[in-house]
């Protein structure tokens, strides 16, 4: 039996290994190619795009993993049932299923390395990896600037947002014309700089960006009263933009971390958080319902008064009571009370709505706490899956493990991001979200491992042809009974 572990062991790794391979290296180039446009135009040193593509690799691994095991399954049990291996040990009694112990063995024992990995490594590689995009943005590819578009001047100074339109651009010397910049630095007040013309300039250290603008004016408008704006004319002014420059700058301090930049315990410290927040919320939404409600019922002797029938059957709807019977039943004006009554409907949505913020958190965070185990546990449902579709179509060659891969790929990963997003949004529990697929999967696994050993595999059977017949019996299966009571 051990030589038996080791022989199937060694048929599977090498194809583990290639596909591995292969399909890291297909989705490293998509993440090249991605990444290459947003960095590219920027100065930045060739080691920097080597950095950002070195920590782009994690996040490919943890998703290529499950389907290398997939194809390895797909492969080695086709070919073993090619070479009629699968025939000579059933005939020597072998049960099939026995066959599958080793594999899922190793698939246990990479599952927990995965889990590990994505709870360990993942995260880190993914937070290094949002650090040095962030970084790379925040630098002012100025030889870039479109003519008559509004291009965003990035800066290092927090809260500084300006936007820059040029009608023409002189690459070579630098000079604009007729030029509008936005200073959108300050909610309170909106100000716009317009000139004819301008030059841009770095200062000494490649850092500040200088502006030299010509015959223009300076238009700002307070945002507490739009009539009134002020205006200054200019015939030069410089502007100074702190921070644009095409050195990058690594900085590190101060950077909150995403979902996927967590590992399970910091992801589980989050949703705590947000429950706790979650009921604080709610208490306080309670409590205002309740001071209104009580408000109310403080003046219901003074309502009946209001509504002479209705009053002394001791049938009093509140609502019917006019606004102003209600304000004098509690010493205050109509104002007064519509005023009372719009802050409390305002106080109820602010809290409602800060509730289901929460509740999102709660959803979002628990979510990926069940992604960092349910995809790694795909590396098991993939071995029960695949063995039995390798043995039931064994000559289909690569072609047919290339075509069952990436269908079952597609419809897996599909059914991931949906089930995320529902779970993310709580319309379904976030364990369903991730766990979802691999259950379904499962369970056509357990169904095809029923059959494993009645199947048959010969020279002429298992190839395209009984995969296609299989696929239209399945899908005309359900619809037998419809036609039997046509006849």
């Amino acid at each position: 039996m051990r030589i038996l572990t080791r022989y199937l062991l060694r048929v599977h790794a090498a194809p583990f290994v290639f596909a591995l391979t292969a399909l890291t290296g297909l989705l490293f180039i998509n993440t090249v190619a991605r990444r290459f446009e947003e960095l590219a135009g920027k100065g930045l040193p060739l080691g920097i795009y080597f950095e950002v593509f070195a920590l782009s690799i994690p996040h490919i691994v943890a998703l290529t993993t499950p389907m290398a095991v997939l194809v390895a399954v797909l492969y080695g049990f086709s070919q073993l049932a090619a070479d009629n291996e699968i025939t000579a040990l059933k005939a020597s009694g072998t049960n099939l299923i026995t066959l599958l112990i080793p594999l899922l063995v190793a698939a246990g024992m990479l599952t927990g390395f995965m889990v590990w990995f994505n709870d360990r490594v993942l995260p880190e590689t993914n937070h290094e990896l949002s650090l040095l995009l962030a970084d790379a943005n925040r630098m002012s590819p100025t030889f870039l600037l479109k003519e008559q578009v509004v291009n965003l001047i990035p800066t290092s100074q927090a809260g500084r947002r300006y936007y820059i339109q040029a009608a023409q651009i002189d690459r070579g010397t630098n000079v604009l014309e007729d030029v509008v910049i936005y200073d959108m630095s300050e909610s309170t007040r909106a100000r716009t700089i317009y000139a004819e013309r301008g030059r841009m300039d770095f200062n000494q250290d490649q850092t500040d960006l200088l502006l030299t603008l010509d015959e223009g004016w300076v238009q700002e408008v307070a945002e507490s009263d739009l009539t009134v704006y002020d205006r200054v004319f200019f015939e030069r002014q410089q502007t100074v933009l702190e921070g644009v420059g095409d050195e990058l700058t690594r900085n590190q301090e101060g950077r909150s971390r995403g979902d996927r930049e967590m590992s399970i315990a910091m992801l589980r410290a989050q949703v705590d958080t947000a429950r706790q927040e979650l009921a604080m919320f709610r208490d306080s939404a309670g409590a205002v319902a309740r001071a209104a409600l009580e408000d109310v019922l403080a003046g219901a002797d003074s309502y009946r008064a209001a509504l002479p029938a209705a009053a002394q059957a001791g049938r009093v709807d509140l609502a019917d009571v006019p606004g102003a019977a209600r304000a004098r039943a509690r010493g205050r004006s109509a104002g007064e009370e519509d005023a009372l009554v719009r802050r409390v409907a305002l106080d109820l949505d602010v809290l409602n709505a800060q509730a289901q913020h929460a509740q999102r958190e709660v959803n979002r965070n628990s979510v990926e706490i069940h992604k960092k185990w349910a995809i790694p546990f795909a590396c098991i449902v993939f071995v029960l899956l695949g063995a039995p579709l390798a043995v039931r179509f064994p000559r289909g060659g690569v072609g047919m493990v290339i075509a069952i891969s990436l269908g079952i790929f597609g419809i897996y990963y599909m059914s991931l991001i949906g089930g995320e997003t529902l779970g993310d949004d709580g319309v379904i529990a976030p364990f369903w979200g991730p766990w979802g697929p691999n259950l379904i999967f499962f369970l056509i696994a357990l169904l095809a491992l029923a059959r494993i050993g009645r199947e048959t595999s010969t020279s002429r059977g298992g190839g395209w042809d009984d995969l296609v017949a299989s696929i239209k019996e399945a899908a005309l299966r359900p619809l037998r009974p419809l036609r039997r009571g046509a006849r």
